[in-house]
């Protein structure tokens, strides 16, 4: 029986980006059936001649399109991938074609279709079983899971959210030796252009795929190490800390008749005094007091730090002598807000700005201090205070359980920045700067 097997793409059709459906035409003797291929393309990327997708540079896209989206344009490797697919739907077609002349079984246009059918059903609930990059996900949250802080894999499960709406966008699975480096481009452009995110998001998530190639790699996946030559351009967030003045206020603040913020400032200021985590604070125990030192295992580190309670930590520690808990602990959630509370009520309002990027965009947005302080705060406050109080940073790390100098030193530079402030605050600002 005659068989014919061709692509067009369909006219009559076109989506928001311009582009139309390829489809297949099948012809069996004097039927004709039109088969979706699930693929659409701008006329310019599609050989009819020599019926094969092509790659257009984005240079010579723009010279025949100059209203798309040069981000959404299709790398080499997705072209190739599309052929494959071509190529692989005409054989399928043509194999089950040939089966029935073998067995010498006269065949019509619908019963290919309705064969074609039958396997692609197989076909694809085998992929769904077995797809890979999100079943390795899952390996890696699952085995690392009794070993890290609730929520600390909250990032990889983030990670197979964006994947999976990427694919979906590009309409093509993803397979582990297609991430590359132009795989790593595509990505960060997608995730800037569709998921509205900023940059700051964008870096955490490309930094989170390395290190999930890495653990793939290590349990035999072949990667291909061309990924590692792409640079994550990395925002410098700001770090917000208390002054020694904000300190002294919110620490002597009268709440004799705010026993709820009473408690929510002890708790703070503590975190201020000795570099704790929330996590650590939630998690503070008696027999974690020693006489002139806090010993505790980080929650986070699973490492053992020695504390030294100075006369702060010691002043809200007598306060709670007679309760079961060395200080008062409440929810995460309750103690951001109430802490945001407190500080407004302590007229910590200084203007900061807040600048981030998506993509080249920049966002600058203003707030009040206050409405910037988080449990972390705390943190970060005990870390700049005490490098101003000459401190040297080794002890500090030393203290906060800092085991990495690149980002702790973010710390000493806003040290330096205010230092600069307090002098011309007090000395005079020069009119230049000497050369």
């Amino acid at each position: 029986m005659a068989l014919s097997l061709r692509y067009e793409l369909r006219k009559d059709v076109v989506n928001k980006k311009s582009e139309h459906p390829l489809i297949l035409i099948l012809r069996v003797e004097a039927q004709r059936k039109k088969i979706p291929t699930g693929i659409t393309l701008l006329p310019e990327y599609w050989d009819n001649e020599n019926q094969k997708a092509i790659y257009l540079n984005k240079k010579s896209l723009k010279e025949v399109s100059k209203d798309y989206d040069l981000s959404l344009s299709p790398l080499l490797n997705d072209i190739k991938r599309i052929n494959d697919d071509l190529q692989d739907l005409k054989k399928s077609l043509e194999d089950i074609a040939h089966r029935y002349e073998l067995d010498n079984v006269p065949y019509s246009a619908d019963m290919l279709v309705e064969k074609l059918k039958n396997k692609n059903n197989v076909k694809t609930k085998k992929e769904e079983k077995n797809n890979i990059v999100f079943d390795f996900i899952d390996n890696y949250v699952t085995e690392n899971e009794p070993s890290r802080a609730k929520g600390s894999l909250s990032v990889y499960k983030a990670l197979k959210t964006h994947l999976g709406a990427f694919e979906k966008h590009n309409r093509t699975r993803i397979r582990f030796e297609d991430i590359n480096y132009s795989f790593f481009q595509s990505f960060q452009n997608y995730l800037i252009k569709h998921r509205g995110i900023n940059n700051i998001t964008i870096a955490k998530q490309l930094s989170t795929l390395k290190t999930f190639l890495g653990y793939a790699k290590m349990n035999g996946i072949k990667i291909t190490d061309s990924y590692r030559d792409f640079k994550i351009r990395k925002q410098k967030l700001e770090v917000i800390a208390l002054t020694n003045e904000e300190f002294e206020t919110l620490y002597n603040l009268d709440l004799t008749k705010n026993e709820r913020l009473a408690k929510v400032r002890d708790v703070f200021c503590f975190s201020c005094v000795t570099g704790l985590r929330y996590s650590d604070l939630a998690q503070l125990r008696r027999e974690h007091i020693k006489a002139t030192e806090i010993c505790l295992t980080i929650k986070k580190t699973k490492e053992q730090l020695i504390i030294p309670i100075n006369v702060y930590a010691e002043s809200i520690l007598e306060k709670y002598n007679e309760h079961l808990l060395p200080i008062p602990v409440i929810s995460n959630q309750k103690f951001n807000d109430y802490i945001k509370e407190l500080c407004e009520l302590a007229e910590i309002n200084e203007k900061i700005e807040i600048i981030r990027f998506k993509g080249a965009i920049k966002e600058a947005t203003v707030h009040p201090k206050f409405d910037l302080i988080s449990a972390h705060t705390g943190r970060k406050t005990f870390a700049t205070l005490s490098l101003e109080k000459g401190i040297p940073a080794e002890t500090v790390m030393e203290i906060t359980g800092h085991s990495d100098y690149k980002s702790f030193q973010r710390y000493v530079k806003v040290t330096e920045e205010r230092k600069r402030n307090e002098m011309n605050k007090a000395w005079g600002t020069p009119k230049e700067s000497i050369k």
